[in-house]
């Protein structure tokens, strides 16, 4: 019964139904994310083409990503690591 098929009742059915939903919508998902990836890149690979610095550029997504306090909080800290190693 693990393949959907019906049962007496008509629960696996139903599950396997639901199930399948589920699992073809992730695909969808994961399709859109290749082609957002692929965007993505080709936005990199032009600013990279006018001279700006893709890895610090990741870096500035990241940090906007990040509530306030906790970037405020993390810079803290990288600062407090590097003092203590004489940095």
């Amino acid at each position: 019964m693990a393949d959907g098929s019906a049962s007496v009742d008509g629960a696996t059915t139903i599950a396997g139904d639901r199930l399948r939903s589920f699992i073809e919508r992730v695909e969808r998902l994961e399709e859109e994310k290749q082609t957002i990836m692929g965007d993505m890149k080709e936005v990199f690979a032009e600013a990279k083409g006018e001279g700006y610095d893709v890895k610090t550029m990741r870096q500035v997504v990241r940090i906007r990503k990040m509530d306030r306090a906790d970037r405020q909080e993390q810079e803290a800290l990288l600062d407090l690591y590097l003092s203590a190693i004489g940095e």
